[in-house]
């Protein structure tokens, strides 16, 4: 019901190749960004520990600053922004101790509509290459710090309006010299290439795309680099150098939270929507109304919406913000929800315009992540489904290896990572983490850790042997006490 809600309201933010062995200095880009190296959510060569929780593996734990955001290797910190007092910064952390190195604060004007429970103004996920580390707040724009925190400069936006108040959760990525943002709201959507080292505008393009939360990643193929960006209803590819579209494939989530992933030369995507494969039915406004007893007042008051299906969220309902929830609001919300599908698919390289058809590889619509994106590892495109079936599909084929609930039976906003051969799955309302044997035909369940006690929306990042949660209140680095 709640992921039904999210997406009525016209979904939520979200608010995550290989990591080598860096131990503090080698590897500075152990975990660079969302999700790892290029989005991928893999470190292979890392061996984070299998078995941890609150009083096992506990390198160090440290409170943290609300947020949504995933922690990145910068150097020898971990980054992550945050919202403090009404305040966002960008806060940088000893990966050796977890000591605060450093804080800035990203003056807005005003902050960005978001849920209360279910998003945040932090929920954007830094970017390093290494020298530079760039953060994003749709409440004012893009900021770029030398390792030390010095500001070098700002990429100056107004405040983001996304559809349903959810907020922004799509975070930048670095590639080339650029930095490389999707902004999908109501006012002006479009995707941009910024200088890194100026923070001059390169280029932007328009997109139709009204919301939507995954973040972008580089596909090399032998045309040369393209960034593979999701949307409402598309996955589109645009030339790194130039911003122009080369490709693109319909078919997919109203207003989506995942994520793609590019490996061995193909790209894959899997995202959900609401009602669309679960059989349930989206109410009437007239049913609502007679829920809420306001057939006489033709409109939805909070107090009314209380007694129905949209309790605590008649305000991203709500969306000219009049406290009336109209039938024209209702209806142009399901529709919204309406214009998407449930899919994942793989997509090979050089096409031109609509490759829908030409070049998607395979195609499936069950078994489908909602936040969570999914990641490819030994041959597998593994997902995980609310209340905690995780899903394996043949990358080659598409074909179902194994379907299976075997995480905990919740709901999952972190994204898997994997390493040295497992893969750890972070459920949202107590911080369970669930970690399974890659490869496998059958699910191989090797540890189902103890709850951390918090909510968990964060996908974890790995680095240094060590696998580093962000919890709803606290930051934890866990690995193998030696």
């Amino acid at each position: 019901m709640k992921e039904f809600l999210a997406l009525v309201a016209v979904t939520i933010s979200s608010a995550v190749c290989l990591g080598g062995g860096d131990k503090q200095g080698a590897d500075k880009l152990a975990w660079p960004q969302f999700r790892g190296p290029n989005g991928s959510g893999v470190a292979e060569r890392q061996k984070p520990p299998i078995e941890f929780g609150p009083d096992k593996n506990v390198k160090w734990k440290i409170p943290v600053p609300s947020g949504l955001s995933s922690p990145i290797v910068a150097g020898d910190k971990l980054v992550i922004t945050a919202l403090d007092g009404g305040k966002l910064f960008t806060i940088a952390y000893n990966r050796a101790d977890g000591k605060e190195a450093w804080r800035s604060e990203a003056p807005a004007k005003k902050l960005e509509a978001f849920h209360k429970t279910e998003s945040s103004p932090a929920a954007s996920t830094p970017a390093t290459d290494g020298e530079r580390i760039v953060t994003y707040f749709g409440s004012c724009g893009l900021f770029c710090f030398d390792l030390s925190g010095k500001e070098l400069w700002k990429f100056e936006m107004p405040t983001a309006i996304s559809l349903g108040h959810f907020g922004s959760g799509v975070s930048p990525i670095l590639a080339d010299g650029v930095v490389i943002l999707v902004r999908d709201v109501t006012n002006d959507p479009k995707i941009i290439a910024v200088d890194l080292a100026s923070g001059k505008l390169r280029w932007e393009k328009n997109r139709l795309s009204p919301l939507s939360y995954g973040t972008p990643i580089i596909f090399e193929t032998p045309a040369g680099k393209q960034v593979v960006a999701p949307g409402h209803g598309r996955l589109v590819a645009y030339n790194l150098k130039t911003g122009d579209e080369e490709w693109s494939v319909s078919g997919m989530p109203a207003g989506c939270c995942s994520s793609p992933v590019a490996a061995d030369g193909i790209v894959y995507f899997a995202g959900w929507t609401a009602g669309q494969d679960t059989g349930f039915k989206v109410p009437s406004f007239d049913e609502l109304l007679k829920k809420a007893g306001q057939e006489k007042l033709g409109y939805l008051t909070k107090e009314g919406a209380e007694k129905t299906m949209l309790k605590g969220f008649f305000e991203n309902q709500d969306t000219n913000s009049d406290g009336k929830l109209t039938r024209e609001e209702w209806d142009a919300n399901s529709k919204f929800m309406s214009d998407g599908k449930n899919s994942a698919f793989a997509v090979k390289p050089g096409g031109r315009g609509d490759v829908s058809t030409s070049h998607v590889l395979w195609k499936k619509t069950k078994g489908l992540p909602y936040v969570a994106s999914a990641l490819v590892y030994q041959g597998q495109y593994v997902m995980v489904k609310d209340r905690g079936i995780v899903t394996a599909l043949d990358t080659k084929t598409g074909n179902e290896l194994n379907q299976q609930r075997v995480a905990e039976p919740t709901r999952y906003y972190a994204s898997p990572v994997a390493a040295n051969g497992h893969i750890y799955f972070t459920s949202l309302e107590e911080g369970v983490v669930t970690v399974l044997k890659a490869g496998t035909l059958a699910p191989e369940v090797v540890a189902t850790n103890p709850k951390l006690g918090e909510r968990v929306g964060a996908t974890p990042a790995i680095a240094d042997d060590a696998i580093y949660i962000r919890t709803a209140g606290h930051l934890y680095a866990f690995s193998e006490r030696k």
